[in-house]
């Protein structure tokens, strides 16, 4: 269910886009629910559905609500996607992300004891804002009554309703079409199926879920952050157990698609986000940013931005480099301080430490760019590309106007700014005659002396 708006969030963003760990919360709950064997993932929409379905996967089937009147309404909708579906519906919140699948498993498999629905509930210690769990003498669920509709001796149960269910299809829509409005909020609950139910003879189960920050929903900013230090927490826990070093779990966050390398080592204010694979033997940190990015083994990532790269083999980045998208480094490169790459092949071996900007160019295998060299890659217009061929040597400060062809081998003198191709094994250089002028400070510092004093009379 991601149809609702998400008031307390104070939020033009709909509730289910907010993110933790650079993925929506949605995301978190539909990859549960396929990771628990789900054959079908249906997700409702409502509110902005435009910018909630932009962000679903394909294997998701969309259904829209276009009324927010109430949670059974928003799984009624789903009637017509569902016809002739045989089995169980599993009904999940697109705000509660930290649901695991192994709970999800649980709550199908209790659903198979005659149940015609099964309720996961849970325990904690202030339920306010939650439906309570009400059961009878012989300890069944007897009912669920809502937080704003609950007398003062029911809201002192500790057990809530979690909002997530199972139910048997087979009679599910006709049973939710019986659900009145008759209550302080005028909605249609899905909890009133229960009572539904019972009064038609169909068993209803429950089981417990043991640790009840699974079932945590988020409803403001207070509880977005409170779920994303639980997500850090468990991803961090997961990947330390599968080889990872954290010299810092809580100043590491690592987003849910990332993939971890045994032997890899995380330092402090590290963030690796997207599609992000680090391979064994990497030292990635202290305050690096990996976007959606390959980094090979044994390469160091030190103080850097990597977005949507591909990073070689025992590759030394930073520290402060940045890499913007569509960088392939090929093994051995160095990419040394405060060095911006953009768009850029870079050859097995190449080096580029010192403050340069390499822009849209192909750079060969054991390239040295000297410190301060740019490619001038853009005429205000266009975007032209550089190439420089394997072992030559770029001299310190050097600016190659693009387009531009520097041979293998060859080379260009310090402060020169080459505007034509360079043969293999030659050199370029391009300066201006140095022209000295013999006491030019002291005739200087003479005039600037005498018209001040020119002023002041």
């Amino acid at each position: 269910m991601a149809a609702g708006q998400g008031t307390r969030m104070k939020s033009t963003t709909p509730k289910v886009l907010h993110e933790i760990l650079d993925a929506p919360l949605v995301h978190y709950v539909i990859s549960a629910a396929q990771a628990a064997g789900c054959e079908r993932t249906l997700v409702v929409t409502g509110h902005q559905r435009d910018e909630v379905e932009a962000i679903l996967p394909d294997s998701v089937e969309r259904v829209y609500q276009p009324e927010r009147i109430g949670t059974a309404n928003t799984v009624l909708v789903a009637e017509e996607a569902l016809a002739g579906a045989e089995g169980k519906l599993v009904v999940l919140s697109g705000d509660v992300p930290l649901l695991r699948p192994e709970t999800i498993e649980a709550l199908m498999e209790a659903c198979t004891s005659g149940f015609a629905m099964t309720v996961l509930t849970a325990h904690v210690d202030d339920p306010t804002g939650y439906g309570r769990i009400l059961r009878n003498e012989y300890g069944g669920i007897s009912g669920i009554v809502e937080d704003k509709d609950a007398t003062e001796e029911q809201r002192r149960i500790t057990e809530i309703n979690t909002g997530i269910y199972c139910f048997e299809l087979e009679g599910l829509f006709d049973r939710l079409r019986k659900i009145d409005n008759n209550n302080a909020q005028q909605e249609y609950y899905l909890t009133d199926i229960v009572q539904i139910c019972m009064d038609e003879g169909a068993s209803v189960g429950s089981i417990t879920v043991s640790d009840a920050s699974e079932t945590l929903g988020v409803n403001s900013r207070v509880q977005l952050a409170a779920a994303a230090r639980i997500m850090q927490r468990r991803i961090n826990t997961d990947w330390m157990m599968a080889g990872v070093t954290m010299a810092a779990p809580d100043l590491c966050w690592i987003a849910p698609d990332v993939t971890l390398e045994p032997d890899t080592t995380l330092l402090p204010m590290t963030i690796l986000s997207g599609a992000t694979k680090i391979e064994t033997g990497s030292v990635i940190g202290p305050d690096t940013r990996i976007v959606s990015s390959s980094i090979g083994a044994g390469s160091v990532v030190d103080s850097s931005i990597v977005l949507y790269a591909e990073v070689g083999q025992r590759a030394n980045i930073g520290p402060r480099a940045y890499l913007r998208p569509g960088c392939v480094l090929e093994d051995d490169v160095k990419v040394g301080t405060s060095v911006e790459l953009k768009g850029v092949h870079v050859g097995a071996g190449t080096k580029i430490p010192h403050l340069s900007y390499i822009g849209d160019a192909e750079l060969g295998a054991g390239v040295n760019v000297g410190a301060g060299s740019i490619t001038c890659n853009y005429d205000g217009h266009n975007k032209s590309r550089t190439t420089i061929g394997d072992g030559a040597f770029i001299g310190s400060d050097t600016m190659l106007v693009a387009p531009v062809t520097i041979g293998a081998h060859a080379a260009t003198g310090a402060a020169s700014a080459i505007t034509k191709d360079v043969p293999d094994g030659a050199l370029a250089v391009e300066r201006s005659n140095q022209v000295i002028v013999e006491g030019w400070v002291e005739r200087h510092q003479k005039a600037a002396h005498d018209a001040t004093g020119k002023e002041a009379r």
